[in-house]
């Protein structure tokens, strides 16, 4: 999981949220429709400067959306290791021969 794309998936849910458009917000922000589309998508690397000023034009501070992407974060985590943690069919098959 990348961080550009938890940032973009946190943009997205919370100009959704708004019912704003992606024409509204990038105006807002002075950044280009296709530019923030591809932010959302996690497709770009927003600077901090960009990521502020998309955060001005939801009216949103920027703590708020690093905060929900670090909450996000975490749970990919938790599950990533949980996973790993799992038992593959070669161990259980052993196991079951022994």
């Amino acid at each position: 999981m990348l961080v550009r794309e938890l940032i973009g998936e946190s943009l997205r849910e919370e100009r959704m949220s708004q019912g704003k458009t992606l024409r509204e917000v990038s105006q807002g922000a002075r950044v280009s429709l296709g530019y923030l589309s591809e932010v959302e998508r996690g497709q770009k690397e927003a600077s901090s400067e960009l990521l502020a000023a998309i955060c001005a034009a939801l009216d949103v501070p920027l703590s708020v959306i690093l905060n929900l992407v670090s909450e996000k974060m975490a749970a990919h985590e938790q599950l990533t290791q949980r996973v790993a943690a799992l038992p593959t069919i070669h161990d259980t098959v052993a196991q079951a021969a022994a």
